[in-house]
């Protein structure tokens, strides 16, 4: 079977679509910090310095629209507690990122 490489350099191309919603600021680094587990967002903007509020709550819903991530109700009176973990589509992302990682690695040992 020959592998098919879809055109990303069309609008129309899910491939391209899928690289544009990641390659928002935060969002594969936010895929890191949910990949040990799940986070309520004081713990994910420790591990995100420099994140503001905004971004995170904006960049949370996003991937939970996009289907990356879920939205737990820990504790439902106020002050409400939320978590946030992967969901299993966002845990696909997992070697993809990794081979990023080691690419990285390789291209910075040549420097």
């Amino acid at each position: 079977m020959a592998l098919v490489v879809p055109d990303v350099l069309e609008e129309s191309c899910v491939t391209r679509q899928a690289l544009e919603r990641l390659a928002a600021k935060w969002r594969v680094l936010l895929v890191y910090a949910l990949l040990d587990g799940p986070h309520r967002p004081a713990a994910l903007r420790r591990r995100l310095p420099g994140i503001t509020q905004k971004v995170l709550t904006s960049s949370l819903r996003d991937m939970e629209a996009d289907g990356l991530v879920s939205r737990h109700v820990v504790k439902e009176e106020p002050p409400q507690h939320v978590e946030y973990a992967l969901t299993p589509l966002g845990r696909t992302l997992e070697e993809p990122l990794a081979a990023i990682c080691r690419w990285a690695l390789h291209a910075g040992s040549d420097q």
